[in-house]
């Protein structure tokens, strides 16, 4: 024994929770948005704006892509909030392809736009929790750019609170981030969209796989690239590690922002080429079409 007298656990926590009440107290947090005081990473004045229900906007089950004018929506109910009684369905058989067919007709899914109708990309579902968009996009970048890694939880649960608004959405078997290139990664110190993906496997309850996908070789970032030469730019650029965890099993893909989709369907096509059932897409924000 080293002498020294502990407090019974009881009673650590409450001084715990006390000191964490009055450092808050003396250092109040600020809102990533409005940079507004804030207990939380963002205030409820900003939850509620830019992700509440009325913040919501109908879009392709397929690539998120807006697909009725610019309004946003109240979701599938009035007043539908996440946790109101809307409950995702896990798979029953993690090896099973089972479950609601998406696309046009598919319910509360809506229909396919017309790029996804003349040509269906290789990902089957693609959900996400907002646009990007000023002053949305701060978040991204934040979290990119400026190390603050205490974001991606937050934008997890935000991407789970709009899962949880598709009712007819089946959760994926296993969840993996898009890969980073060796030479970014050492570069950024960490995956962004790894860092998205562990809460949000925690919060939903699904495997995380973070190596099953690897990027064997870098390549230049999308967004840096001409838009008819972004399919070449990524082609061959991801290997998968065990095939076994992807044949006949729906796949969900994570990352921070889709832009062109060029890269989720080099994944997806990766994916089903090794015999995955479905390939669903859970980003944090979707660039509008220009």
């Amino acid at each position: 024994m080293n002498g020294k007298i502990k407090p019974p656990a009881t009673l650590r926590a409450l001084l715990q929770r006390g000191g964490a009440r009055l450092l808050r107290h003396l250092l109040p947090g600020a809102c990533a948005l409005c940079g507004g005081d804030s207990d939380e990473a963002l205030c409820p004045g900003c939850a509620a704006q830019f992700f509440g229900a009325a913040a919501l906007r109908p879009r392709c089950p397929r690539c998120a892509n807006p697909t009725s004018g610019s309004e946003p929506t109240f979701g599938h109910e009035p007043g539908a909030t996440p946790g109101s009684g809307l409950s995702l369905r896990h798979e029953l058989d993690a090896g099973s392809g089972s479950g609601p067919a998406f696309g046009h007709g598919s319910g509360s899914s809506g229909p396919l736009c017309g790029v996804c109708l003349a040509d269906p990309p290789a990902y089957d579902r693609t959900l996400v929790a907002t646009d990007y968009a000023m002053p949305v996009d701060q978040l991204v970048l934040q979290l990119k750019f400026a190390h603050r890694l205490a974001l991606a939880p937050l934008m997890a649960r935000l991407l789970r609170d709009a899962v949880l608004l598709q009712p007819d959405f089946t959760l994926p078997a296993v969840l993996c981030p898009v890969p980073l290139g060796p030479q970014r990664l050492a570069e950024r110190g960490y995956n962004q969209a790894l860092e998205i993906a562990r809460p949000l496997a925690r919060s939903m309850g699904v495997r995380l796989e973070a190596r099953l996908i690897s990027r064997v070789h870098d390549t230049a970032a999308q967004s840096s690239v001409a838009p008819e030469q972004r399919r070449h730019n990524i082609a061959g650029a991801f290997a998968i590690r065990d095939a076994a965890l992807v044949a006949g099993r729906h796949i969900g893909i994570v990352d921070d922002v889709m832009t062109s989709g060029g890269t989720l369907n080099e994944l997806a096509s990766v994916l089903k080429r090794h015999g995955a059932a479905r390939v669903s897409n859970l980003v944090f924000a979707r660039t509008p079409p220009h």
